[in-house]
């Protein structure tokens, strides 16, 4: 999901990192509550102290979010549900699980974890608030305490709407996965009342846009579109899941795969095999012996005056969790590995033997009859 991110620190086990479009959302924030929110309801001070008050406000939101989201990890992690970690993003901010819950009590626990813990966190900012009067805190602080205090109601209550993913939606699915005890039932309720939710954000944005909000018209069409496509993948990423589960890895290995000698150079790897099969990924055996996997990255990786002098074996990625799987493992896993990897194929290897390579191509036709043909179950 996230392909521009960048790593900022690890707490309690778990990654923090920012995409590139959070900065967008900084700025944003920092100019709107400078420039309109501060002056409107705190009046009497300098130009310069709104934008300190905007940075603060900013800060207080970053904060607020990654409080959020790590309660999400902390509960998730109690469940067992394994967390790659935490993503900032134009939108706020994510969790991000290698798997869905297994079962309707951890996503309820899981998902209503957030909510609860920005009504906590608003509590704590309105007693510093309290406090800070009581002691008379400089204006400003009192401010920036207050404007945190009612951001995270804001967030819990919006979390809160029934609408999938949000952790509304997601609390709905529970108790309806486990009302009915069917998963797919629950997440098709919860994602289309979601993607409503979402439509009906980009048309008040719409409006917004249109009476001369430009900005905060903007900003409802954006995370209405963001929701409503975000539910619908959803969806579709269960399906995917329900097609694929249980099914071996064999069903999709192509048994007699084309091996690249080691020995050959780059220029020939190119001709005879890249611009022949049309493959972007081909294994590697010395002798007979699995070396690993040549991919198109690699070939990009040098000038093409290079080709001729390199051998395959200078370039070749020995075998690795990235690029092969055990003919063992789930045929889901194989496509979260593609997923995360980027990589369209993967061999199959089993004590370093060869033992065929799968196709992300084949996976995909594979789903696509197979729930064409489910389709009224």
């Amino acid at each position: 999901m996230f392909e521009r991110k960048m790593p900022l620190f690890t707490l309690f086990g778990f990654k923090v990192s920012i995409d590139i479009t959070w900065f967008v959302l900084v700025v944003l924030i920092t100019w709107s509550l400078a420039k309109g929110v501060f002056p409107h309801y705190f009046t009497g001070f300098s130009n310069t102290t709104y934008w300190w008050m905007g940075a603060a406000g900013a800060l207080g939101l970053f904060i607020s979010i990654i409080f959020h989201e790590f309660c999400h990890s902390l509960v998730a992690r109690k469940f067992d549900l394994p967390m790659k970690g935490i993503t900032l993003f134009i939108f706020g901010g994510v969790a991000e699980m290698d798997k869905e819950p297994e079962n309707a009590k951890s996503e309820f626990f899981m998902a209503i974890a957030g909510p609860i813990s920005s009504v906590v966190l608003a509590g704590i900012f309105f007693l510093f608030y309290v406090a800070g009067k009581a002691v008379n805190w400089p204006g400003p602080v009192n401010a920036v305490l207050v404007y945190l205090g009612w951001l995270n109601i804001i967030l819990a209550v919006f979390n809160m709407v029934p609408a999938f993913p949000l952790d509304g939606g997601r609390v709905l699915r529970s108790i309806l996965w486990y009302a009915k005890g069917d998963l797919r039932w629950a997440t098709k309720i919860s994602s289309r009342l979601g993607a409503a939710f979402g439509l009906f954000l980009m048309i008040l944005g719409v409006i917004n846009f249109i009476g001369g909000n430009f900005i905060g018209g903007l900003w409802y069409f954006l995370i209405g579109m963001f929701i409503k496509s975000a539910s619908q993948m959803s969806y579709r990423q269960l399906l995917v899941k329900n097609a694929l589960m249980g099914e071996p890895i064999s069903r999709f290995m192509a048994d007699e795969a084309v091996i690249v000698p080691s020995s050959i150079a780059v220029s020939d790897l190119v001709e005879d095999y890249f611009y022949k099969y049309h493959y972007k990924m081909f294994p590697v055996t010395d002798n007979g012996t699995l070396k690993g996997c040549v991919t198109t990255k690699q070939i990009k990786e040098l000038s093409k005056e290079q080709w001729a002098t390199t051998k395959v074996s200078d370039i070749a990625q020995p075998c690795s969790e990235e690029n092969a799987i055990s003919p063992k493992a789930d045929s889901i896993n194989a496509l979260s590995l593609m997923n995360s990897t980027g990589n369209s194929r993967l061999m199959v290897v089993e004590e370093n033997n060869l033992l065929g390579v799968i196709s992300l191509k084949d996976m995909l036709k594979f789903m696509a009859l197979k729930l064409d043909l489910e389709a009224g179950e």
